[in-house]
């Protein structure tokens, strides 16, 4: 259902799109924190993501006063911006707007997000078919960081090559689980942020914390 905005037009939900594969065999593998991250503010919102709608398992809940849509695409990751052009089509949303699509990054360090307002893919294949899909790179993302803090014979016997495909869909090991699970706390938190005061004060307080480090929070 559409709300009123402040200068009197239709409003809809905000859509918030966490990418991943779907399957248990991919369930707590790296590539899957956007879904992680999803599930997380739903059991903080206390709903379930069950719905099937627009090629996605989606629920409705209400963050900061405002309707908001979750949803995990089930297309998997090379083919989210299928999904995502189908919820923004369904929801008549702005996707420069209404839309934070969160996922997995390997150039940020685990235990760390970063926000933006729009950027390229910069080789994440979810990202790049969500920009193809919208036709635009003006939509917010929040990038979880995944990448693994290998010591250095491990780079060198990789062909000093950084983790790619593999590591990214092979089971996190108990230790990264423990440390991911803070961050997704803290990235419902900043989502709600940018519900309610928009994406600038958001990454003012939050991108800024994680250049400063968790421990500064």
């Amino acid at each position: 259902m559409a709300e009123a905005s402040e200068s009197g037009g239709r409003r809809g939900p905000f859509l918030v799109v966490g990418l991943g594969n779907p399957g248990l065999e991919y369930l707590w593998t790296p590539h899957n924190a956007g879904f992680m991250a999803i599930d997380r503010i739903a059991r903080q919102e206390g709903v379930v993501v069950q719905n099937r709608r627009c090629r996605a398992t989606t629920a409705t809940c209400r963050m900061a006063g405002r309707e908001v849509v979750l949803a995990k695409p089930e297309t998997f990751m090379n083919l989210s911006g299928a999904s995502v052009a189908a919820l923004v089509r369904e929801f008549e949303a702005d996707p420069a707007r209404d839309l934070l699509v969160i996922y997995d990054e390997l150039d940020l360090a685990l235990g760390s997000f970063k926000i933006r307002e729009r950027g390229s893919p910069a080789g994440h294949n979810g990202a790049r078919s969500v920009t193809s899909a919208l036709g635009s790179q003006e939509w917010l993302r929040l990038r979880i960081g995944v990448g693994s803090n290998l010591p250095p014979e491990a780079v060198a016997a990789g062909g000093g090559k950084r983790p790619g495909r593999d590591y990214l869909l092979s089971p996190m090991r108990k230790a990264e689980l423990t440390v991911l699970d803070e961050v997704l706390d803290r990235v419902a938190t900043a989502t709600r942020r940018i519900i309610e005061d928009g994406p600038g004060p958001a990454m003012n307080e939050f991108n800024r914390r994680e250049r400063n480090g968790p421990a500064e929070q």
